[in-house]
């Protein structure tokens, strides 16, 4: 129940110093799935790079990029890193979704959540993080996003140890909130703020953090 609390208390604390974080930037459903791919081990800015220069070559949809060459995709997306295996990725959720959904991103969106997390992990590069990504900010189902954002935070506020399994962050979150899609999104993007700009790995900026009176990090080594 203390957990409980605690986690409604976090948020409210985030949401009264950041306000909502109206997060995945992007113009359409589309755009969220690529970019949640582009994302995978780097920092927003380098996909958003990637992003707009798909756009450019007029390739930022699912159907261009199937009928797209990876040779020929992977050096627009450059700026995201390891490029040519994000490539063959973006290939590989758009096999999946005109093999099996004749290219209707809305029919795959509409199976279950537990099918279609699933068939997405099943595609080879995808990851619980990413997949989840994709789950929560394009297919708008009620699942939690666990990064090294939440894991930093969470582990120094000690409620939950920094190695624990992707799974057991995921519960911890889960069986404490309500199953809601738009708190999930908005809690996450608060998690990414703060950790991006003031819980930083290295030289956090404690005395600047809202959930300060909580932290047992800020009198402890930097690690």
């Amino acid at each position: 129940m203390e957990n409980d609390d605690a986690l409604n208390d976090i948020y409210q604390t985030l949401l009264s110093a950041f306000g909502p974080r109206q997060w995945w930037p992007a113009d359409t459903t589309e755009e969220v799935v690529i970019g949640a791919i582009l994302a995978q081990n780097v920092a927003w800015e380098n996909a958003r790079k990637a992003i707009e220069n798909l756009k450019q070559n007029n390739l930022l949809s699912l159907a261009a990029i199937h009928e797209t060459d990876a040779s020929t995709l992977a050096p627009l997306i450059r700026p995201s890193r390891f490029y040519h295996q994000k490539a063959e990725r973006l290939k590989n959720f758009t096999h999946l979704l005109f093999d099996g959904f004749k290219g209707e991103l809305s029919d795959m969106f509409g199976l279950g959540l537990a099918p279609l997390r699933q068939a997405l992990l099943d595609l080879k590069g995808f990851g619980e993080e990413t997949v989840d990504s994709i789950l929560l900010y394009a297919a708008e189902k009620p699942i939690f996003v666990i990064d090294a954002y939440t894991r930093r935070i969470f582990s120094r506020l000690a409620l939950i140890e920094a190695d624990a399994s992707y799974r057991a962050y995921q519960q911890f979150f889960m069986s404490r909130l309500p199953a809601d899609t738009a708190l999930y999104n908005d809690y996450h993007a608060q998690l990414v703020y703060l950790g991006n700009r003031i819980c930083k790995k290295k030289s956090p900026l404690c005395p600047e953090c809202p959930l300060n009176h909580r932290c047992h990090h800020k009198m402890e080594p930097l690690q």
